[in-house]
């Protein structure tokens, strides 16, 4: 076991995959062992992070650690963040370059706020009222790259801005704890609380008892394994796109960083006669809620009155690249 007390520069967390894929398990073993090399890397290796229970021996370790974290892991960087913050193991958002253009950028709610029009009010986010951790959490998907040496390049660039910020401590000899763990695949959401207004509408739209308030009345997943496998609903509804699921394979879903570009492109191949029968987002939750109802013999709901308004407020935002598009082709009179 690692001792909590003991001072490192860095801790380095490799979250495991869920397969037994030798290319991953390389890819893994190789980033371990080569960041243990280096002054003052201490490495734990865990099991998927997604799947990690409350209480188990993998974030009882990680919750113990006081300094700063590097996280690998195979899904998305914003995803692998707020699995932590959930998880009691917060901290601010580490700059990664590493990947950095796989996705657009995406604009940050501060800056998204300030560029929006006169109509559109300022709203503070979660962590505006409660901020994280003063510590530094980056987080690098493994998804990226094949390359451990990419990885550990990336991770040497870190630890050179951690030392320039003169955040360093005493240094240590770099060692790998490995966590056997048993755990089981699980499908719940993931709030990012750096967009999440708590405006409630996931809590009014689950109808599985997923969510709950702490005592200050923040929202919160408080029954994880409540939520219905393969379902995303909720994410469809959130006004502020602040609900993750780490295993979708929709990336927007799944936790990438991207500006609305993503829903962009997927609604332009249809403008162009790729065949869909998702219809819009508000319609699409509706189903798959009901499609849940109906596994567990309960009614189907259907577009209720808090599903009319929200689709009644999405239609009174702005236009958007799609809008203008088709407004630009309406023009040319085709």
């Amino acid at each position: 076991m690692i001792s909590a007390a003991k001072p490192t520069t860095c801790t380095l967390v490799v979250s495991k995959g869920q397969s037994r894929n030798p290319a991953k398990r390389g890819l893994e073993s190789a980033i371990a062992q080569a960041a243990g090399q280096l002054d003052g890397v201490e490495v734990i290796m865990v099991p998927h992070l997604y799947d990690l229970p409350k209480g188990g021996e993998s974030l009882e370790l990680l919750q113990k650690i006081e300094g700063d974290l590097i996280v690998c892991s195979w899904i998305f960087s914003r995803a692998a963040h707020w699995v932590l913050d959930r998880n009691g193991i917060g901290g601010v958002t580490g700059e990664v370059e590493l990947g950095a253009d796989e996705y657009d950028e995406e604009e940050s709610p501060s800056a998204t706020a300030e560029s929006a029009t006169d109509e559109q009010e300022p709203v503070d986010r979660v962590t505006d009222l409660y901020p994280r951790p003063d510590r530094t959490i980056h987080c690098l998907d493994l998804k990226v790259s094949e390359s451990a040496d990419d990885f550990i390049g990336e991770i040497k660039r870190i630890l050179n801005i951690a030392v320039e910020a003169d955040r360093s401590l005493p240094i240590v000899g770099g060692k790998i704890v490995e966590v056997d763990e048993t755990t089981s695949r699980r499908w719940y959401p993931v709030i990012d609380f750096s967009r999440c207004t708590n405006c409630m509408e996931c809590i009014d739209f689950c109808l599985f008892g997923v969510y709950g308030v702490d005592g200050v009345e923040n929202i919160l997943v408080e029954q994880p394994d409540n939520c219905r496998k393969g379902c995303p609903a909720c994410s469809r509804v959130c006004p502020e796109n602040a609900i993750i699921f780490p295993q979708h394979k929709a990336p927007a879903i799944a936790g990438a960083v991207t500006e609305g570009d993503e829903g962009f492109k997927i609604d332009l191949s249809q403008l162009f006669g790729a065949p869909t029968d998702k219809g819009d987002p508000i319609a699409t939750a509706a189903r798959e809620r009901d499609e849940q109802l109906l596994l567990t013999g309960r009614e189907a709901v259907g577009i209720d009155d808090n599903l009319k308004k929200r689709q009644a407020a999405l239609n009174e935002k702005p236009k958007d690249n799609l809008d203008r598009l088709i407004d630009s082709l309406d023009e040319l009179d085709l």
